[in-house]
């Protein structure tokens, strides 16, 4: 198998969302096109990417551009950009960050794991799933007790050269090490299609930042973002 294209903020970048020939942001790479950020930077101690999204107006988002390329490389991760509060007055809305970990070569030996293509085989313990999202989902990996999946991982976003996990356990059942097995299992399998696995999460979603850890996966890099806020009701 050949070996994982490095991690960096660029491939991080653009394994989450699609853009246009402006480098400016037009949709997310969820196969339910979820709503996309206003703005995106993802940094790490060596080297940056970011992009703004296409609906914002030309002169915010050059003004935006310009902060960015200004923005220094950190060694801690933990921090926000330099220009952090430059963005949230340009760009309003809410914010959020978390840390990017790429897999290491060795994965632990996930045993019993399962690819799922048949939805009622989620239906006992997972609500949401759509029919026509498995394919962009793929592969969808799942740890069965009972013949009914227990915890899945599947490709949260996903393109030609890397895909994102998206990892759901049922709540009885968590703090069994269940996340971190299927999370494996699911890595292994994008390896095997020839892509890059990758894994992200909030600084603040503890349970997620435990996979990471038992994992031994890298953080390799920091996102930052600028959501616009929810309509009012």
């Amino acid at each position: 198998m050949p070996p994982d294209i490095p991690a960096t903020p660029a491939l991080h970048l653009r394994t989450l969302f699609v853009l246009d020939a402006s480098g400016r942001i037009v949709a997310t790479r969820e196969p339910s096109r979820s709503p996309t950020p206003t703005f995106f930077f993802v940094g790490s101690a060596t080297a940056s990417a970011w992009a703004v999204h296409s609906d914002v107006r030309d002169d915010i988002a050059a003004e935006v551009d310009a902060l960015a390329r200004n923005e220094l490389p950190g060694a801690n991760l933990r921090e926000p950009p330099t220009h952090a509060e430059r963005y949230a007055s340009l760009l309003g809305g809410s914010i959020s960050s978390g840390p990017a970990f790429s897999f290491p070569d060795s994965l632990p030996d996930p045993g019993q794991a399962v690819l799922i293509d048949d939805l009622r085989l989620l239906e006992r313990n997972f609500q949401g799933w759509v029919a026509e999202e498995i394919p962009g989902r793929a592969p969808i990996v799942a740890i069965l007790e009972d013949g009914h999946a227990v915890s899945v991982c599947s490709s949260a976003r996903s393109s030609e050269i890397a895909a994102e996990a998206g990892l759901e356990t049922a709540q009885p059942l968590r703090g069994r090490g269940l996340g971190p097995r299927v999370t494996a299992a699911w890595a292994l399998a994008i390896r095997a299609s020839g892509r890059t696995p990758l894994y992200s999460t909030s600084w603040d979603n503890d349970a997620s930042l435990a996979v990471a850890r038992k994992l031994g996966l890298h953080t390799y890099a920091s996102s930052w973002r600028t959501s616009a806020n929810p309509a009012p009701p």
